[in-house]
């Protein structure tokens, strides 16, 4: 057989095909320095050529590793020097945009940011929003069915997808582009590669479900002086707004303290004398309605304090502050977590962390932020030292405890793998692994990551 690339390069054409210095110049995530490790990049313009490249590498053996954006935190889009990379980037069309049945066809790279604001061109919007929505593409997303800002209201990224058209291992196309609410005939196909992080196919095209733009938009950030007021007022404000609630954000003292603190450039809106604060928005209600529900939640003792965005620039502010997970990285090393469990099992498990973190370090600091209103903490962990067993085992373990998961909504790759069994019992596990014999028997689709193929022992 022709060397693999060799091969990729004589179909694709040698503008579909980077290697050597052209691959080490890109860096392997947003967020990280070191550069992509691969034989090659496949940057390939259609699924046709997608379904080329993975039947070349699919007779060949050859490992590959789909990417997007680069944006994701666990590792699942790292390939190693023996992999090739096969990058999205260019499936960046948006084919069609269907007002009437508020529907959007996309290639897979089209970065969520580009495809929001086609939306709201037609008087429409895509609900799905996370702090990386100027980098993360939509294929990424579903990959790893994305949750972000909006889910208490709009569900995950797999709610908000019709149709897709993804490429089996062997090169097989799989077109399953519904256009419609409601298809139950037989198997929805879709979900074997929402979710999975590239392990079955590779997703390159999809039918988006889009939503009318709300008239109105009401922004607030509230202060509370105890935990177990923060679920009463969550249940408080999703009924005073008549389901119009969209996000619920909670931040702990110390993360808000720390985004609004020299040298970050926000402006404290509340004293940060409080434990908590809360960033709720409200889609579809006004200011009116938002302070009427504010006055009566203060009423009943569930707030301590609040301010309303009386503008846009003022709601981008606000929001400013819990998309500004970056100044975390003053205190490095640190390691952040996506975990999530029942409300009612979150002060409990934070306790339990922190005691665990305490007893084992002299030096540190826990930044606690995230969407609350659907279970989902993210914490990000400073212990003056190198040691991701370490913190991982005090963040990890106490999971068990309440039932809940080592990822809410940033998918498993490599850095949650040993840790899977926490949140899956070993007979999901096995059908996982099923599924993954089926779809990619000869094992070539993102090698290693979510679980080992094969069972421990």
């Amino acid at each position: 057989m022709t060397d693999v690339v060799t091969a990729l390069t004589e179909t694709l054409g040698e503008d579909c095909v980077l290697t050597g210095e052209a691959v080490r110049e890109r860096a392997s995530g947003i967020w990280r320095s070191d550069p992509i490790q691969a034989k090659a990049i496949v940057r390939p313009r259609s699924t046709e050529q997608v379904s080329q490249a993975l039947a070349i590498c699919h007779a060949r053996g050859q490992t590959v590793v789909a990417q997007g954006g680069l944006t994701g935190l666990v590792e699942s889009a790292i390939a190693s020097p023996g992999d090739v990379a096969l990058s999205l980037e260019r499936l960046n069309r948006i084919e069609e945009i269907n007002p009437v049945d508020r529907t959007m066809v996309v290639g897979s790279g089209v970065v969520l940011q580009t495809l929001q604001e086609a939306a709201e061109e037609h008087g429409l919007m895509f609900p799905l929003d996370l702090g990386g929505r100027g980098s993360c593409t939509i294929g990424g997303n579903i990959s790893t069915n994305a949750g972000g800002n909006r889910v208490i209201r709009y569900g995950m990224t797999r709610d908000m997808v019709l149709g897709l058209e993804a490429v089996l291992a062997d090169g097989t196309i799989v077109s399953s582009m519904n256009q419609m609410i409601k298809n139950n005939a037989g198997y929805d196909l879709k979900q074997l590669f929402i979710g999975t992080e590239g392990s079955l196919g590779v997703v390159t095209r999809a039918v988006l479900r889009l939503r009318e733009k709300p008239a109105d938009l009401s922004t607030l950030f509230v202060a509370v002086q105890e935990f177990h007021c923060l679920a009463d007022f969550l249940k408080h404000m999703d009924a005073s707004l008549g389901g119009c609630l969209s996000a619920f954000e909670v931040m702990w003292n110390n993360f808000y303290t720390l985004v609004t603190t020299e040298p970050a450039i926000n402006q404290p809106p509340i004293s940060q004398d409080y434990p908590y604060y809360v960033l709720v928005e409200a889609m579809g209600a006004d200011n009116e309605r938002a302070e009427a529900a504010l006055a009566d939640a203060y009423e009943k003792g569930l707030i301590v304090d609040a301010v309303v965005a009386q503008s846009e620039a003022q709601r981008q502010q606000l929001w400013a502050m819990r998309d500004d997970v970056a100044q975390t990285f003053r205190y490095a090393p640190n390691y952040a977590f996506d975990v999530s469990m029942r409300i009612s099992s979150m002060e409990g498990y934070l306790a339990e962390v922190n005691r665990r973190l305490e007893e084992r370090y002299d030096d540190v600091h826990n930044f606690t932020f995230g969407h609350m209103g659907d279970g989902n903490l993210h914490l990000v962990i400073s212990v003056g030292k190198s040691d991701r067993a370490g913190v991982e085992a005090c963040v990890y373990e106490p999971l068990s405890d309440v039932a809940g998961s080592v990822s809410a909504e940033h998918g498993v790759g490599l850095e949650k793998k040993p840790y899977l069994g926490i949140a899956r019992s070993e007979t999901e596990i096995e059908l996982m692994r099923t599924l993954k014999r089926a779809l990619d028997p000869k094992g070539i689709l993102n090698p290693g990551k979510i679980f080992d193929l094969e069972a421990a022992g």
